[in-house]
């Protein structure tokens, strides 16, 4: 065996298996991650060699773990096999509806238990499940229902209320179902959910439901993610049933590698008991849906969701539902690591905490240790377009390289590449390229932007990075101009966009700046049209009427005159980052 000296987080020495090694056992024939490899798209790609070959097969796995608690939500809580049958319900009631294989269905709500019902009513019978971000504008939101086709509409009452006045711009939306609230009995497209499934806590009433016939194939359309463009406008990754089935099988390889480097053996599936996870990812989300919810369901896991996030009533929740994983982006580690009555508490059942989708300073992992010494922490790097996780590390690797998100999963690939797409060498920064079995299969109804994004089987990230001699990742610079706020992608044309609706904005220009928890957060700079006048207050109410509230800029400095350009008219970021600073 080979093996090296580290140090361990409490300073001691033992003994680490290599990379090379832990691979070789998790993957190898036999093993639980076995792979194999399988033609997509006309590309030989590896795989894994067990488990599920349709979101349907993760349902059915999900439903064998009977009255086991699956869904907990302020008071309310379902088993495994009353999701199942609620699930089957509505799928049924989708099917009646003329719902069919490849239609889209919208679904737009909170990180309630009727999400994942609707989201798997969806996908067993073929149709594409389609979330849409909850904290979008009501134009937000018609743009997507437009932009897809959405033949359905499954929502909470919050987000009917803002695509109420929008849809007459709908014209392929022939039904909505409404949860939780009144469902507009003045819509003649609006139906109750409850009516057809009823409350959670009666989901176990239901009858058992047959399962749907629909025939499904692994490389089947089953998602599509919208993801923000360059342009301003959001794009629709589509995802296939390989894809997200390869994240649900990926999210315990990172466990079962952090346990095997370390020399610990795997815990045996049927005497582990019930693994828990607050989840504080939004579902619509493709590592709340796919990375945590799906592989949740397949693993017997219970999810515990909140309304909105607090670190108090997570804190609580931690106590009194004994979890065992948090996290989401790193501002969530934090506030719970800082918060004066975390010793309140009793937090010892957490055993991992794990974030990603926004930079995260060095410091956190050890804080994470030195606050809980039993706990594993662990971040990523993964995109939309990759199905969320395509890289991870965590425990020792996490400590020893603070700044990696680790490495690729055994199914995926990178590459470092130049502007012209050659593949640069070890440790020189250039634009991260990825290929595996997760990679979305292009953009909904946008074919220049897949040509553009989606070369010979590898997707363009639009990231900077590099990797190391064994490797891992390191995400230095994000090539698109892109910011991310606690772990919410921000393109900075959409923001200059809705500025320069404003009549009195000659010119704008959007950053980011720098957030102790968040990561970063949206700050502008502005020049106002000859004998005009506007404050900071009423720019940022103006933004905030045509764009999602976390995009509006937290700062705008207004100057005199036009803003730093170079000699080809594009605007200077290090410069306007700098008249931030001095503002």
């Amino acid at each position: 065996m080979q093996q090296r000296a580290l140090v361990n987080f409490d300073g001691t020495p033992f003994p680490f298996r290599s990379m090379e090694e832990v691979t070789a056992m998790l993957t190898g024939p036999g093993a639980p991650f076995e792979m194999t490899e399988v033609e997509v798209r006309g590309r030989r790609l590896r795989a894994w060699a067990n488990g599920p070959a349709t979101l349907r097969d993760v349902f059915a796995a999900g439903r064998a773990h009977g009255a086991r608690t699956f869904l907990v939500h302020e008071g309310e809580r379902a088993g495994f096999e009353a999701f199942g049958r609620a699930t089957l319900a509505l799928a049924a009631e989708l099917r009646a509806c003329g719902v069919g294989k490849g239609d889209r269905v919208a679904i737009a709500m909170r990180n309630v238990p009727e999400f994942p019902v609707a989201f798997f009513a969806s996908v067993i019978i073929g149709a594409i499940a389609t979330p849409l971000n909850a904290w979008w504008t009501g134009l937000e939101l018609e743009y997507a229902l437009v932009d897809s086709g959405a033949k359905v509409a499954i929502v909470d009452a919050e987000r009917l209320e803002r695509i109420l006045p929008r849809l007459p711009a709908c014209t392929a939306l022939e039904r909505i179902y409404v949860c939780r609230g009144d469902a507009a009995s003045t819509e003649p497209l609006a139906r109750v959910l409850e009516d057809v499934i009823g409350q959670p806590s009666e989901w176990h009433r239901l009858p058992a439901g047959e399962m749907p016939d629909v025939p499904l194939e692994p490389d089947d359309d089953a998602t599509i993610f919208y993801t923000s463009g360059t342009t301003g406008k959001p794009k629709g990754a589509v995802g296939t049933h390989r894809n997200s089935v390869c994240t649900t099988l990926s999210a315990g390889y990172g466990v079962a590698r952090a346990l095997l480097r370390r020399g610990e053996p795997l815990p045996d599936p049927a005497t582990r008991p019930q693994r828990s996870s607050l989840l504080s990812i939004p579902y619509f989300h493709t590592t709340g849906c796919q990375a945590v919810l799906c592989a949740a369901l397949y693993g017997g896991n219970k999810l515990v969701t909140m309304r909105r996030w607090d670190v108090e009533q997570a804190m609580a929740l931690i106590e009194a539902e004994r979890i065992t994983a948090a996290g989401g982006v790193p501002t969530i580690a934090w506030q719970i690591i800082e918060h004066p009555r975390r010793t309140e508490y009793d937090l010892s059942s957490i055993e991992s905490i794990s974030y990603g989708g926004a930079p995260a300073a060095s410091e956190l992992v050890r804080r994470i240790k030195a606050a809980f010494p039993k706990t594993t922490p662990g971040t990523g790097w993964g995109m939309t377009e990759t199905s969320a996780t395509f890289t991870s590390t965590s425990a020792e690797d996490y400590e020893l390289r603070p700044d990696s998100c680790g490495i690729p999963l055994p199914v995926c690939d990178i590459r470092i590449a130049d502007d012209f797409g050659q593949a640069l060498p070890v440790g020189e920064i250039g634009e991260v390229l990825a290929r595996g079995p997760n990679v979305v299969r292009g953009y909904w109804n946008k074919p220049r932007e897949t040509a553009d994004t989606f070369v010979d089987g590898w997707v363009r990230t639009g990231d900077l990075g590099r990797v190391d001699e064994e490797g891992n990742l390191y995400i230095v610079d994000r090539k698109k101009d892109m910011l991310i706020r606690g772990g919410e992608n921000i393109y900075c044309a959409e923001v200059e966009a809705a500025l320069y609706d404003h009549p009195a904005v000659m010119d704008a220009a959007v950053v980011g700046i720098e957030h102790p928890t968040l990561g970063e957060e949206p700050a502008a700079v502005v020049a106002l049209t000859a004998g005009s006048e506007v404050t900071e207050a009423e720019l940022q109410a103006f933004v905030g009427t045509r764009i999602a509230a976390f995009k509006v800029p937290v700062r705008i400095a207004i100057v005199p005159g036009l803003l730093p350009r170079n000699p080809n008219g594009k605007l200077m970021k290090p410069a306007i980052r700098k008249i931030l600073a001095g503002s």
